[in-house]
């Protein structure tokens, strides 16, 4: 039985979404508001999900605690009451956009899984808009 586990969690951060090698104009134009000089932030909600088969030994697909475990170490230590810009090396050089962000959140998690286990991350940056990454 192939059976996906899901891990729900929370995070704040502050961004900013600019290109330097844009004009101040057209950095504007396309972020708006999110484009603001002294930053915004957001209460994220961070959904990862496992797909793989039941262990018969354990009944887990992957044990919850360790899960848990792994998005404190990997994702909320390291992004939760941070400035990605300024803060984080992974957004040092990379625009912090919801679609950038659910990617390095799934590449941090990837080298920690068993191949066999399908990884997706889910992050909603509002409760209306929201980023899906299956790898």
């Amino acid at each position: 039985m192939i059976v996906t586990i899901c891990r729900k969690e929370h995070f704040n951060a502050a961004h900013r979404l600019h290109n330097p090698a844009w004009s101040a104009e057209r950095n504007q134009a396309t972020f708006g508001k999110c484009n603001n000089p002294n930053y915004h932030g957001h209460n994220y909600e961070l959904i990862v999900r496992l797909t793989g088969a039941i262990d018969p030994e354990t009944g887990y697909v992957y044990d919850m605690k360790r899960l848990s475990d792994l998005m404190k170490r990997e994702i909320l230590d390291t992004f939760d009451h941070r400035n990605l810009n300024l803060d984080t090396a992974d957004f040092r050089h990379l625009n912090p956009t919801a679609e950038n962000m659910t990617v390095v959140i799934w590449n941090r998690l990837r080298p920690h899984l068993d191949n066999r286990l399908a990884l997706s991350v889910t992050l909603y940056e509002t409760e209306r808009n929201f980023v899906e990454y299956h790898g």
